[in-house]
């Protein structure tokens, strides 16, 4: 019996068919763009801010307290539930992951950490780009030490936070979106003064602030293979900072303090299921009614795959800190076929003689659109040609050099490794030299054949090739913040990429340096050096 197939539409909605559905709208969505007159004076825009959303504060919060008893329980019947209590505590849990020997099983157990209690293997199988999933878990001290209001207030005084680039003040009023980012350094004195105000803070980029969010995403984007990032939003009771919209990353969103109110809708159409891009702000009317409506408290988790319509408002009687964990932007197989489809294209036609053989004389007379309703023999013939041409090109995709392409992107795009004290001191970064009393000393410390070594993380280097040079890529030397700076590379000698390889390949074992499959022991021992300098590989044992 022939399988139906089933879109991928299809089996959205097929996975909430208990649930109200969602309202199918216009594919075609406006966003209503406002001029907004800005005031250089940071101070005097909290102001009128301030005196524009105090009324709808009340609202809101009149509003909120009718919902949140109606709230209380309809977590259980949406999408999936799932109870756990117990936690160990953040500082202690990342300190005994350093001590894991292999990056990627240290990123799988804080991955499961981070979904406790279904098991990952669970999650990727049946949840994974499918379905939100909501975990309730009783006990507001779980993610505690991640992030928190008082390490917001730390950065803002001794960081350079800046508007736009590090932090926007947003508010979402009378189905209105608006951001309201003066220019320059965002200050404790303007930025509470804005919160105060009924606006909503989100910073964009907390791990080139906080350590602990750094190492978390560090450690998580080997799980996912792809960059993980983050944001902070804080928001003040009885206030909602963003319009209905769904995005383009899978979204873990961890609830850290207080509460939020939050309403999550099926994609609307099947052109938005995993969409490419993110949407612009959605009209309440656009959007039909939620699949998953819940009250999310601290110690919560939920997630949804992108192309889930969202919105989250606060409750009026406390305030939401929340972090938002993403991963998958723009790691689709179709990002790997545009890397790959103009390659093979231009390999076909220098290979290929029936790539570059000439068109039809009469071509324009029978295709295109003010052709297409005609039936015409010769229409049909075109089309089997092209159909024969895509078959063919398929043996001439360079598909490992695309990948290589999307790994030296990913790699780009990843954070730094953080390293335990044990790793610094084994490292680069942890050498002995120093300047001591008048003098340098420590330089006397050298790696030799003997030395065992391994490579920093399992998918902190990568060897990519250009077609005419092999270049090592990799992502010790990357900054925090992201794209701050161009791509880590150099050039490796021919001789020297097998050696490379076993390297990599042995990882999480220390091998010795004169086990590298090099011509000399001199090569071995010079490769060791550049690879050490670099901040690639580090020793068993303190130089």
């Amino acid at each position: 019996m022939e399988k139906t197939h089933m879109s991928a539409f299809a089996l959205y909605q097929s996975l909430s068919t208990d649930l109200p559905p969602a309202k199918t709208a216009s594919l075609q969505v406006v966003e209503k763009k406002k001029k907004r007159k800005r005031k250089e004076n940071g101070v005097s825009k909290v102001n009128t801010v301030k005196a524009q959303l105090k009324p709808e504060r009340k609202k809101m919060r009149k509003k909120s307290a009718q919902r949140e008893e109606s709230l209380k329980g309809a977590a259980e019947m949406q999408v999936e539930e799932c109870v756990n209590g117990d936690s160990e505590d953040l500082d202690a849990l990342l300190a005994d992951l350093a001590k894991v020997n292999n990056s990627r099983e240290r990123a799988s157990q804080l991955f499961q950490w981070l979904i406790n209690p279904i098991p990952a293997k669970t999650f990727f199988r049946d949840t994974w780009e499918k379905k939100p999933i909501l975990v309730q878990r009783k006990n507001p001290d779980y993610y505690k030490g991640l992030f928190s209001t008082a390490e917001f207030d730390r950065i803002l005084r001794q960081e350079d936070v800046q508007y736009g680039v590090n932090l926007d003040v947003t508010s979402y009023t009378n189905g209105t979106r608006e951001t309201h980012n003066p220019p320059g350094r965002a200050l404790p004195f303007t930025v509470w003064n804005f919160y105060e105000s009924g606006c909503s803070l989100r910073m964009l980029n907390p791990q080139a602030f906080s350590s602990t969010v750094w190492n978390a995403l560090s450690i998580l984007q080997e799980q996912f293979g792809s960059m993980a990032g983050a944001n902070v939003y804080l928001t003040p009771p009885g206030t909602q900072g963003f319009a209905p919209h769904y995005d383009d990353i899978e979204a873990f969103i961890v609830q850290l303090e207080g509460k939020k109110h939050w309403r999550v809708y099926n994609p609307r159409t099947e052109d938005e299921v995993l969409p490419v891009l993110s949407s612009p702000n959605f009209d309440q009317s656009d959007i039909g009614k939620p699949i998953l409506e819940v009250v999310l408290e601290a110690g919560d988790l939920l997630y949804f795959p992108r192309g889930f319509i969202h919105q989250g408002e606060c409750l009026p009687d406390a305030h939401s800190l929340h972090i938002t964990i993403s991963s998958y932007q723009k790691n689709s197989w179709g990002d790997l076929m545009q890397k790959m489809v103009p390659a093979a294209l231009e390999i076909a036609m220098e290979e290929d003689l029936e790539f570059r053989q000439g068109l039809p004389l009469d071509y324009l007379t029978y295709m295109g659109v003010q052709n297409s309703d005609k039936d015409d023999t010769r229409r049909k013939k075109f089309f089997s040609r092209i159909e024969s041409l895509m078959k063919k090109l398929t043996s001439y995709a360079p598909v490992d050099a695309a990948v290589d392409q999307k790994a030296r992107d990913y790699l780009h795009d990843c954070l730094p490794p953080m390293l335990s004290p044990e790793e610094s001191a084994s490292s680069v970064k942890g050498a002995p030299v120093r300047w001591e009393r008048g003098q340098v000393i420590g330089v006397g410390a050298h790696i030799t054949t003997q030395t065992k070594v391994r490579v920093l993380r399992a998918g902190c280097a990568r060897l990519c090739s250009d077609g005419e040079a092999v270049h090592l890529y990799y992502t010790t030397d990357n900054s925090r913040v992201y794209h701050k700076e161009e791509p880590k590379s150099f050039e490796i000698n021919a001789e020297h990429t097998d050696a490379i390889e076993f390297l990599i390949h042995s990882y999480p074992k220390f091998v010795t340096v004169g086990s590298f499959p090099c011509d000399s022991a001199e090569d071995k021992v010079a490769l060791a050096e550049l690879l050490f300098e670099r901040g690639i590989i580090h020793t068993a044992e303190p130089l």
